[in-house]
């Protein structure tokens, strides 16, 4: 329980120092909460796939805050054509692009080999796997973080609506998968309560998760 805690802190903390700079780097751009609201979205997605890539921690927070300069930068010129692909595509080049960049930096700097991607009967570098587009491991990956990251966003969306007692309801009972009794009992609500909120917290939920997947698969 301390190590999760502690992973958590350090998470939050990282989120936090992150998102600061980020926005200190937008200063000068129009419609900084749209691009706050951007990062907020996102970040774990970049962050996730950064780790599970092979960067460290702080490589990975180096990888959200310069991916999404990027995107800001180019956002200007109109770089995302919907008639070329789909939002989730493009970001997913964007980010590889910039962990390109953190593999070429860690090499520079240590003079290493980046970190191989174990297989079950090869080991490819992981490098090679991000920066060759033909090969698939990115997009397997990106694949299962993008929804992921979907659902979480959608539920950050789903918390600022409601009260912490009626996301606690939903999460215990709808996340969790606890029975409405072992809700009841735990938060001292009635099952017709659990019910309720079920269906109320839900749609909103419902309704969040289907204008992320409209707006941005």
């Amino acid at each position: 329980m301390a190590d999760e805690e502690d992973v958590n802190a350090r998470l939050n903390s990282g989120y936090a120092h992150t998102r600061k700079s980020l926005i200190a780097k937008l200063d000068n751009w129009e419609d900084q909460k749209t691009w706050d609201d951007f990062y907020k979205t996102y970040w774990k997605l970049i962050y996730s796939v950064g780790l599970k890539a092979g960067l460290r921690s702080e490589e990975a927070f180096d990888l959200v805050q310069e991916t999404i300069l990027s995107i800001a930068k180019q956002s200007k010129k109109n770089m995302y054509d919907p008639d070329k692909g789909s939002f989730k595509s493009w970001l997913m080049n964007m980010t590889r692009w910039r962990l390109n960049d953190q593999f070429r930096k860690r090499k520079k700097d240590t003079a290493m080999n980046v970190s191989e991607w174990a297989d079950e009967d090869r080991k490819t570098s992981i490098i090679d796997s991000v920066e060759d587009p033909k090969v698939a491991t990115l997009e397997r990956l990106w694949d299962a973080e993008w929804n992921n990251n979907l659902t979480s966003a959608a539920l950050v969306k789903v918390k600022a609506q409601v009260s912490p007692k009626q996301y606690q309801i939903f999460d215990y009972h709808v996340l969790r998968e606890w029975s409405a009794a072992e809700v009841q009992e735990r938060l001292g609500v009635s099952v017709s309560q659990v019910y309720l909120n079920k269906h109320r917290v839900g749609k909103i939920f419902k309704k969040e998760l289907q204008t992320l997947t409209d707006d941005e698969g």
